[in-house]
């Protein structure tokens, strides 16, 4: 297992979401009442627009903290084991998601830690 070409693609992920996040920033800005030029439904429309983007960036940095948690594991030498049982994860898992933190049977719920 090349864990160098699994650590490229997690910095990936991480810098692509760190810049969604920037670009998002003013989706998430309060919405201001200005009864002049905005109304009422309008107003609701941003409001909820600016709920969908918080929860966005709920999901992002939650994903973020994820992958960070992956590179943790490679910066430890733990990368690729199930956080779990402590079974090697099948390299096809860690092709699918390489910050997948335990194995298949440990996701599924069918083992039980030792």
């Amino acid at each position: 297992m090349d864990i160098a070409i699994y650590r490229e693609r997690i910095k990936g992920e991480l810098d692509a979401l760190a810049q969604a996040s920037a670009d998002a920033r003013d989706a998430r800005a309060p919405v201001e009442l200005d009864q002049q030029s905005v109304g009422r439904l309008s107003r609701m429309d941003a409001m909820q627009v600016q709920a969908m983007a918080k929860e966005t960036e709920r999901r992002r940095k939650a994903r973020m903290e994820v992958l960070r948690g992956a590179i943790k594991r490679m910066d430890a030498g733990e990368f690729g084991f199930c956080t779990a049982c402590g079974e090697e994860i099948a390299e096809k898992r860690l092709d699918l998601d390489a910050a997948v933190a335990t194995c298949i049977d440990c996701a599924a719920g069918g083992r039980r830690g030792r």
